[in-house]
């Protein structure tokens, strides 16, 4: 077994689970809560601890991760009256992986010092694939000291961790500018392609050219090749609705701040109108999906 603390990792879905396997290759004793309790069964198949109640697996750690999927959750688990800072009974450094607000890591920051706890706002980069491959990018925001004591264990989960500022929301800050840009790149694609299916050019050939041309981009490679051309939108899936959250968020960030995102906000406004229609669970490459589907609407009504 590895040398160092006994972590806790609350939130075991497709990003958390990941990471929480990695932690536990490196030989970390790892104590975990979800749930969903099926996902708890399968990390103890692993060898992970579960069947806990927040309180007790406080009682066993000195270290807690959290992965979870929105603000609200995130600040429930943190802050409600059975959540982490209130159930606290010594000191812990306090990690979460969760895209929220930088309002909310501020919020939770300044209750955990109060409780006598250290916190950092991490949030990661670097989709499904990334967990699993532990090569996300961390974006760190929190005192620098809490910060450099559990480098080791960022390093497990990630292979691009930074340190971005003592203000604990500012990496969710740099996380929001990441997943704004993702988000126009995404809907770049899905419009690109569309308009070479249109237009009956071989999509292969147009991923081909515009891949070594300056149109390239990561989410191309990543839509095209995993979802687009294979018809296959939920596998490891970063799905449609978590990225107008993120959208959403980023427009609350600029908005506090008097900035203007035109892109941004008119991309919130369509994703807003067409992922109810049947897309929200699946990935975010599916805004490809949502234009095939307009299209053949209007066929119809011809």
């Amino acid at each position: 077994m590895a040398n160092g603390k006994k972590i806790g990792f609350i939130g075991l879905g497709n990003m958390g689970f990941p990471m929480a396997k990695n932690l536990l290759r490196h030989g970390y004793t790892i104590f975990a809560l979800d749930i969903n309790k099926e996902s708890e069964k399968r990390f103890a198949e692993l060898g992970g601890h579960v069947g806990m109640t927040t309180a007790s697996l406080l009682e066993e750690v000195d270290l807690v991760f959290t992965s979870l999927p929105t603000p609200a959750i995130a600040e429930s688990v943190y802050l409600g009256e059975d959540g982490i800072v209130h159930k606290s009974t010594k000191p812990l450094v306090l990690v979460d992986l969760s895209t929220i607000s930088p309002e909310l890591n501020r919020k939770i920051e300044q209750e955990a010092l109060k409780q006598g706890l250290e916190y950092l706002g991490a949030p990661v980069s670097g989709s499904v694939s990334g967990a699993e491959n532990a090569s996300l990018s961390i974006m760190v925001g929190g005192e620098k000291d809490t910060f450099e004591s559990i480098l080791p264990y960022l390093e497990a989960i990630g292979s691009n961790v930074f340190h971005v500022g003592n203000d604990p929301g500012v990496g969710t800050i740099v996380k929001l500018i990441n997943n704004m840009m993702a988000g126009i790149h995404n809907q770049a694609v899905a419009e690109a392609l569309s308009l070479a299916r249109l237009a009956g050019v071989d999509q292969d050939i147009v991923y081909d050219i515009v891949n070594v041309s300056s149109g390239a981009s990561t989410i191309l490679t990543r839509n095209y090749k995993t979802y687009i051309s294979q018809d296959e939108y939920t596998k490891g899936a970063f799905t449609t609705s978590l990225l107008l959250k993120d959208l959403k968020l980023a427009k609350h960030v600029s908005d506090s701040l008097d900035g203007e995102l035109p892109i941004a906000s008119q991309l919130i406004e369509y994703y807003e109108a067409e992922v109810e229609k049947g897309h929200a669970h699946e990935d975010m490459s599916s805004s490809y999906l949502m234009i095939q589907d307009k299209l053949n609407k209007q066929k119809q009504n011809v």
